[in-house]
């Protein structure tokens, strides 16, 4: 009884740091390996240099990814990538509009400010 009792405090150490550590760890890797499988064609990324860019091709023999940067192509290992920013191209050019503002300072009111 005297010799659980000792080795007690040490399960219990040994419990919270599966559970405060380990675990959520594992749950982190696991979403970063599913994060990088489910990357394709067309995905904007950015890379853990801080690199943004478009795939452009991506190869699964070699675990390498092809980005395009503004007409560059960059082959970086698929373990580079930090995060998806958006999945596939989601917005037509022609969708965007123009970056004209909707009224100058000289239609402004002085009593609107």
């Amino acid at each position: 009884m005297e010799l659980i009792l000792n080795f007690l405090p040490f399960i219990a150490i040994m419990a919270l740091m599966y559970f405060m550590m380990i675990r959520p760890q594992k749950k982190a890797a696991t979403k970063t390996q599913d994060m990088l499988n489910a990357m394709k064609k067309g995905d904007a990324i950015v890379t853990i240099g801080g690199l943004h860019g478009v795939i452009d091709e991506v190869n699964t023999t070699n675990n390498t990814i092809v980005i395009d940067c503004d007409g560059i192509f960059l082959t970086f290992e698929k373990k580079a990538i930090a995060r998806v920013v958006t999945s596939g191209v989601s917005t037509p050019v022609e969708d965007l509009g123009t970056n004209t503002p909707t009224h100058t300072l000289d239609e402004t009111n002085d009593e609107e400010l």
